[in-house]
């Protein structure tokens, strides 16, 4: 036992410190966060163990509970829920191309329900990934729809393909005035990042709406023994590859913030876990909404691989957080909605700002 304490301790220290390691740097670094939950459990069990001997021996799992701490805080938390919060609220949410692929019988009611409930939600920022616009079908429609007859008439996107029809990428909309924007990458398709200046009452703040490398594992592939077995290597292969792209992704994305000369707010869809490079990189200026007024393990993906907490919102520390949900209840799309409300002390105290960002 003494032994296996040890042995654990020693890698878990490894996993921990390995999210400072960028993949590009070490490439095979991007997948050993992946084991970090399991050896969490590991040192808990061993403490029990421990204390149950009375041993002071468990004096190392308690160490490695101490430094590993920041990681159970991304994954679970106990925050009380909150009624009615007031202040600036923020949507995101990967619709999937307002599930354009689906099979042909249930695409209709899908799409208007998924367009229906991202133009009713009461947000007054809506970032969306993977959006789809079709000016030519009116159900396909989504600008027209979300605009809700000129409530959200400020709007930026970056969108591929023919300008009338199937044109797709990321859009964000809002309530309050748009004075400046611009991309800060575009990888390919539906993959990269924006940003928007908003004029709130009389301050600005910076929202950036991001949607990092996919990971672009098929979840049917997955779903049953036989279909692991014959695609454990390509998955494998993709897993690594995706962290090294994101890895590049965040760090252009991290200096494009650290140069705001607003307070921003850092939404979309990451497509990494709590434990990786990419959020931890965020971490390092911001913080992050669900583990600030979060609720439970605030899973997002809505598919086979649902232990996945891949969508985010992100923050500068000038804001107060009120209240932040994750929408589980809403399953039009392969990831679920998140929200979060926020305040601030008006107007920002420039000089301050400006010495930290």
């Amino acid at each position: 036992m003494r032994f296996i304490t040890f042995l654990v301790f020693i890698i878990s220290m490894i996993l921990f410190f390995s999210v400072r390691i960028s993949p590009e740097v070490l490439p095979y670094t991007g997948l050993l966060p992946l084991l970090i939950p399991g050896f969490l459990i590991l040192n808990l069990v061993l403490l029990l163990i421990h204390m149950f001997r009375i041993r002071l021996i468990m004096v190392v799992p308690i160490i490695a509970l101490a430094i590993g701490y920041k990681f159970l805080g991304a994954t679970y938390q106990l925050n009380p829920p909150v009624d009615n919060a007031e202040g600036l609220s923020v949507l995101s949410y990967n619709v999937r191309l307002f599930n354009l692929g689906i099979a042909q019988d249930e695409k209709k009611s899908f799409t208007r329900n998924s367009i229906q409930w991202a133009r009713e939600f009461p947000a007054d920022i809506k970032c969306f990934q993977e959006f789809y616009q079709n000016y030519t079908i009116p159900t396909y429609n989504s600008i027209k729809a979300i605009n809700q007859d000129g409530a959200f008439e400020y709007k930026y996107e970056i969108m591929e393909g023919d300008a009338k029809r199937n044109s797709y990428g990321l859009a964000t909309f809002s309530k309050y005035p748009i004075i400046n924007s611009g991309k800060v990458f575009q990888n390919r398709w539906t993959n990269g990042a924006i940003f928007t200046d908003i004029k709130v009452n009389q301050d600005t703040i910076r929202v950036y709406n991001t949607h990092l490398e996919s990971m672009s594992i098929k979840a049917d592939d997955l779903n049953h023994v036989d279909g692991i077995k014959e695609n454990y290597k390509d998955t494998f292969r993709k897993l690594k590859n995706g962290t090294e792209i994101r890895a590049s992704q965040v760090q252009i994305l991290q200096e494009h913030i650290n140069n705001s000369p607003h307070p921003v707010i850092v939404a979309g869809d990451f497509n990494d876990l709590p434990y990786s490079f990419t959020y931890q990189t965020l971490k390092k200026d911001l913080l992050n909404a669900f583990e600030e007024a979060g609720r439970g393990f605030g899973f997002t993906y809505n598919r086979v691989l649902f232990f996945l907490r891949i969508d985010n919102i992100f923050y500068s520390p000038i804001f107060q957080i009120k209240d932040f949900n994750t929408h589980r209840e809403v399953d039009y799309s392969d990831h679920y909605p998140v929200s979060a409300v926020f305040s601030w002390e008006s107007p920002f105290p420039q000089k301050s700002f400006d010495e930290n960002y």
